[in-house]
């Protein structure tokens, strides 16, 4: 997910004189870490990014802040109450600042040919009340990851459906594997994992329709399964779930510890730097029905906030930044998916062997099903999420429960911004 088409191409008053016409703003953007590791903070892209642009721009200074994905929602939802905004936000959902009129539209800032580069199933994703105010920024889909070593150690072979992936787990388990399968459910990204089970037990967090259905019958199913065939059986490691963190549980994985887990493309390079033979396979899907056709898909988005103006300087710095060369360099640095389809037909087309990698994900994306960010109440659904779907799955947890309670709070929430 990442975008593309050159600044060059903006607006007349940018052509030749690299100048916005303005001078002396400095625009702020909070922005999410995406690396692993302090050797390739998503920081240090974006500092480099930023003095690039300066370079050609002087009268423009571009200040940026990254935070940890357990952080950065958080961080700018305070910023904003507290009438501090950033100019500019990489994060996990917008609608919410949307139907509270502190964004631009996406047509307001960016130039024609960057606004049109973006897929519609992408752009369609950005928009609240038919208007596009969240700018898709980075993509990725979900596969089950499975190490090769352990499995052929194990003589296993990948599973097809829940009942295989138990019994794989449950050899992996007698073969001493610290994590047969990896369940991170903990604070980070929990309600990505939460939905790519809910989307393999034939469910989801909402119906055709947009509806909230969390506890839905097949939902509780699904987390009854979970809690008693996988985590009350002792077949997803040492962790408790809802303790465990994907970034936690990718570096595990990495590290030869985990059999199988549910990863986007950021895992490949990670595992590749350990040395850590894998396969991928379709996430398996409940008994009885076939291998899940809709992947889960992620976006997240750019957000810009109309609180200190510079309209002007905003949309030509994001014609710098969705331009091809970078998203094309920031999807190959973390292995995500570009988001704009000059940038994917570019990594389609591309004989690197690091794109080639990428091509399962990348033609999963148009027909993927993604987070209903466009309901401003997913940000705190999803915050709920993140805090409570681990408790499901405790020796004492209670799946009925706990969907029902978020399937409360959703309503709950989606009735107050309806109606507000």
């Amino acid at each position: 997910m990442i975008a593309v088409v050159s600044a060059t191409g903006m607006t007349a008053v940018l052509g030749g004189c690299g100048t916005t016409g303005s001078s002396d703003v400095t625009l702020r953007l909070v922005a999410a870490d995406y690396g692993d590791s302090a050797a390739n903070s998503s920081q240090k892209y974006w500092d480099r990014l930023a003095r690039a642009y300066e370079a050609k721009h002087s009268d423009v200074k571009v200040d940026v802040t990254v935070y940890s994905w357990n952080d950065v929602d958080r961080k700018v939802k305070d910023m904003v109450a507290a009438g501090k905004a950033p100019d500019l936000a990489q994060i996990g959902s917008y609608a919410d600042y949307a139907a509270a009129g502190k964004l631009y539209e996406a047509g307001e800032l960016l130039s024609i040919p960057v606004q049109a580069d973006f897929p519609s199933q992408l752009a369609e994703a950005g928009q609240w009340n038919h208007a596009q105010y969240g700018i898709p920024f980075a993509a990725s889909t979900r596969v089950l990851f499975y190490n090769k070593t352990l499995f052929s150690e194990a003589g296993i072979t990948p599973p097809t459906t829940w009942k295989e992936l138990a019994a794989d787990a449950e050899v992996l388990k007698a073969h001493g594997v610290k994590y047969p399968y990896a369940l991170p459910l903990g604070p980070e990204e929990a309600q990505a994992e939460t939905m790519q089970w809910l989307l393999s037990g034939g469910s989801g967090y909402t119906d055709d329709i947009g509806t909230y259905t969390i506890n839905s019958d097949q939902n509780i199913d699904t987390f009854t399964w979970l809690k008693d065939e996988l985590v009350g059986k002792g077949l997803t490691g040492p962790t408790a779930p809802g303790k465990l963190n994907r970034a936690t549980a990718f570096a595990a994985f990495a590290d030869g510890q985990v059999g199988m887990l549910n990863g986007h493309p950021t895992l490949i390079k990670q595992a590749e730097k350990k040395g850590v033979k894998f396969g991928t396979v379709p996430m398996p899907a409940r008994a009885g029905q076939a291998v899940t056709t809709a992947s889960m898909g992620v976006t997240d988005w750019m957000a810009a906030f109309r609180q200190n103006g510079h309209a002007d300087q905003v949309g030509d710095f994001l014609d710098y930044v969705y331009s091809e060369k970078n998203v094309l360099d920031f999807s190959r640095e973390y292995g995500l998916l570009p988001v704009t389809t000059s940038a994917s037909q570019t990594m389609t087309d591309s004989p690197q062997a690091q794109d080639k990698q990428l091509l399962p994900f990348l033609e999963q994306l148009p027909t993927s099903e993604l987070y209903p960010a466009g309901k401003t109440s997913w940000a705190a659904i999803s915050a709920a999420v993140k805090k409570q779907i681990g408790s499901a799955v405790t020796p004492t947890g209670d799946p009925t429960a706990v969907l029902t309670r978020l399937q409360s709070e959703a309503a709950a929430a989606d009735s107050r911004t309806t109606t507000g």
